[in-house]
């Protein structure tokens, strides 16, 4: 079925859609373990960009496992689904809308976040690994997931009985345990500032 769809040429691009925002688009894609902080610091780091007036949209796990991908297990090959799909909306909203997209996921596997880059272009792509040690991650388990894998209750658990694969080239590591939220979001958004700029 894929040789009949045919795109839609809209008439508003990218080019006018950065023109009205003053700002370029792109992903910000925050990997780790669970309750490593990923989600914290991408909140942290949205309200510095509404103070900016910069367009954005913040996408998380949980939300997307309750809606988009509530069809889907925790299995690798599920996984890897969940993870493709969240790439291809966040390349709407990118290229289709013009918005900096936050995205905070565990996605444990390497050739998954492979294929995030892929999707939304390399150049509209920022990995940032939040490398919190997993102790410290079950420490902090307010959700008491973790507490839940150790007993068996939760199967592939990333961390406890499913791997997790550490970036080897993130543009930025974030240790949650040495820096408070509002500086690790700070961090972020000095590595973007530069990019942000319509010209940039």
């Amino acid at each position: 079925m894929q040789e009949h769809i045919i795109p839609h040429n809209f008439s508003v691009d990218i080019e006018q859609l950065k023109a009205i925002k003053n700002h370029n688009p792109f992903l910000i894609w925050f990997t780790g373990l669970s309750g490593s902080g990923k989600s914290t610091i991408a909140n942290a780091l949205n309200q510095c960009l509404l103070e900016k007036k910069i367009h954005t949209c913040i996408l998380d796990g949980d939300s997307v496992r309750k809606g988009l991908s509530s069809d889907l297990t925790f299995s690798p090959e599920d996984r890897r689904e969940n993870i493709r799909r969240i790439a291809e909306v966040a390349s709407l909203m990118i290229n289709h809308a013009g918005l900096v997209v936050l995205g905070a996921f565990i996605s444990p596997y390497k050739r998954d976040r492979e294929r995030v880059r892929e999707i939304v272009g390399a150049d509209k792509y920022i990995e940032v690994y939040v490398s919190t040690p997993l102790e410290v991650c079950e420490e902090q388990d307010v959700k008491g997931l973790y507490k839940k894998a150790r007993a068996g209750l939760i199967k592939d658990f990333t961390g406890i009985d499913a791997p997790y694969e550490v970036p080897s080239t993130p543009d930025i590591e974030i240790d949650a345990t040495t820096c408070t939220i509002e500086e690790a979001a700070s961090v972020v958004l000095t590595y973007i500032e530069k990019k942000l700029v319509s010209n940039g």
